[in-house]
């Protein structure tokens, strides 16, 4: 007996509705759902046999994905550009979540790569660069400002230079305010660093996730 059961969800911010069919296409289970993870592994851990699980890409998407992948057997996330039976005929959530159970049973769902955490892993590190970068142009700033503060003329970007360093130091006369400029030298250097290596791993994982979902749709 096939005890494989496809469940269909329909998500959004409060509530989710969800159908679930057997393995003959009858819909055996209608529920709706507050989208919080307690309830919904609840729900998923009462369905018993092979379970499968299907939603659309969208703002919960890799939450819920990174939920339910420990405790069922498969996970579609799909295109909604790609569904092009939910469009047909009445619309409504419950509908959406029949209508996407059927399509995950007749394996006619065109996925979304989710793997390793989906894409969030990469949205993390874009977030990261940009911040750096962010930081970065701030010790910039003070670095100027403090020459600039000196009547100390600073245009370009000669000042930053590790091989200009020590022609810009000596320019500096009082000893505190020239300690004060080697730390955020020291700051620059490190921030560069940072920023570096952040790009390389964000360019690497754009390369890997770009590739593995060219893979999901083929």
């Amino acid at each position: 007996m096939d005890t494989t059961k496809y469940v269909g969800m329909d998500v959004h911010t409060e509530a989710i509705s969800v159908a679930v069919r057997n393995s003959a296409g009858k819909v055996v289970m209608e529920s709706i759902l507050e989208t919080k993870a307690n309830t919904i592994l609840e729900f998923i851990e009462g369905l018993r046999g092979n379970v499968q699980v299907t939603f659309e890409e969208g703002t919960w998407a890799a939450w819920l994905y990174d939920l339910l992948k420990p405790h069922v057997t498969t996970v579609v996330v799909c295109n909604p550009r790609k569904n092009a039976l939910l469009k047909d005929g009445n619309k409504g959530d419950k509908i959406d979540a029949r209508k996407l159970a059927e399509l995950l049973r007749l394996n006619n769902l065109k996925p979304v790569y989710h793997g390793e955490h989906g894409i969030r892993t990469l949205k993390e590190l874009s977030r990261s660069y940009l911040t750096i970068t962010k930081d970065l142009g701030r010790v910039m700033n003070r670095v100027k400002a403090l020459y600039r503060s000196w009547s100390i003329p600073c245009a370009g970007q000669q000042v930053y230079a590790p091989r200009h360093r020590s022609e810009w130091l000596s320019k500096i006369t009082e000893a505190g305010v020239r300690r004060r400029a080697e730390y955020y030298y020291q700051q620059l250097d490190a921030l560069q660093a940072l920023r570096h290596e952040v790009r390389r791993v964000c360019l690497a994982k754009t390369s890997y996730t770009c590739k593995m979902n060219d893979l999901a749709q083929r």
